[in-house]
């Protein structure tokens, strides 16, 4: 790979990675605010937790974890595996959304909502990608 290709991807990776930070900021803030009643949708019913406390807690961590994409650059490595692994946690609620045929976001189809569960692995690529967590990973396994 010449150097220029290194650059560009460097480039669009930081660019990637600044753009999911604002998602989730921008998700966290909905969460707490105008789209509370569509997060409370997707809390599955067999959670032993207040719903809305789950909306509320949920939406925290989105906000730190855009706020960490966005900011903590030294650390950028271990917070892509960190929102992967938030993604992994938050799936079973994208799964009983769909389970349980309830609409919200403006999927108020079976169709719509199984399409939007195959999204979720790659908002898990997305992190780890643009964070640089798989190549770090990658370059650790070899050496």
């Amino acid at each position: 790979m010449s150097q220029t290709n290194t650059i560009e991807r460097s480039i669009y990776q930081t660019g990637l990675r600044i753009l999911l930070g604002a998602f989730l900021v921008f998700a966290g803030v909905g969460h707490l605010t105008w789209h509370r009643t569509e997060f409370l949708a997707q809390v599955p019913t067999w959670l032993p937790i207040n719903a809305d406390l789950v909306v509320i807690l949920s939406g925290l961590v989105e906000i730190t974890l855009g706020l960490s994409l966005l900011f903590l650059k030294s650390k950028q490595v271990q917070v892509g595996w960190i929102v992967a692994l938030f993604f992994v946690l938050i799936f079973p609620g994208n799964i009983s959304q769909y389970v349980n045929g309830i609409s919200a976001f403006g999927l108020d189809t079976d169709r719509a909502r199984l399409i939007r569960l195959f999204f979720q692995p790659l908002l898990v690529l997305w992190a780890v990608w643009s964070c640089g967590s798989w190549q770090d990973f990658r370059a650790k396994r070899k050496s």
